[in-house]
């Protein structure tokens, strides 16, 4: 797995500012709740979903090919694909509308994208270990000596 040299140091306005941020949005949070209504229509609803489903896609098509040449930053794709994952887990449950459309909500997130993100944390957890058994796996099946 890549790792950050041991010299390195973030400024530290970065931690700073991040902090700041995680403040401000705990009240503004609070605020949201307060103000916004139950019930909202939206026009582009299709476009705001496809545009997701895509950036979705592309970050599962990254980790794949990530993980398969061995990158130094599958361990970001995967990070990236299973916080996608588990927001469209989280939209698509929480947007539902009818019995019908929670059920499949419900059966997406708990067979499909929850599984797919928990597999996507493994990797960016492991990727050591994932890179070793994609290579082990080729040269098995190209009928080499695995390593």
């Amino acid at each position: 797995m890549a790792t950050l040299p041991e010299t390195f140091a973030p400024p530290r306005w970065a931690a700073l500012l991040l902090t700041l941020g995680a403040a401000v949005l705990i009240p503004w949070t609070l605020v949201l709740a307060y103000r916004l209504p139950a019930r909202h229509t939206s026009h582009h609803w299709d476009v705001a979903w496809v545009g997701f489903d895509i950036v979705l896609a592309a970050a599962l098509g990254a980790t794949g090919w990530s993980v398969a040449r061995r990158s130094s930053w599958a361990s970001s794709a995967a990070a990236v694909a299973a916080t996608l994952l588990v927001c469209d887990a989280w939209f698509d449950t929480v947007l539902a509308n009818g019995v019908g459309e929670r059920i499949e909500a419900a059966v997406e997130a708990a067979a499909l994208e929850l599984p797919l993100a928990i597999l996507c944390i493994w990797l960016a957890r492991n990727s050591d270990r994932a890179d070793a058994a994609v290579q082990s796996a080729f040269v098995q099946e190209r009928g080499g000596p695995s390593r």
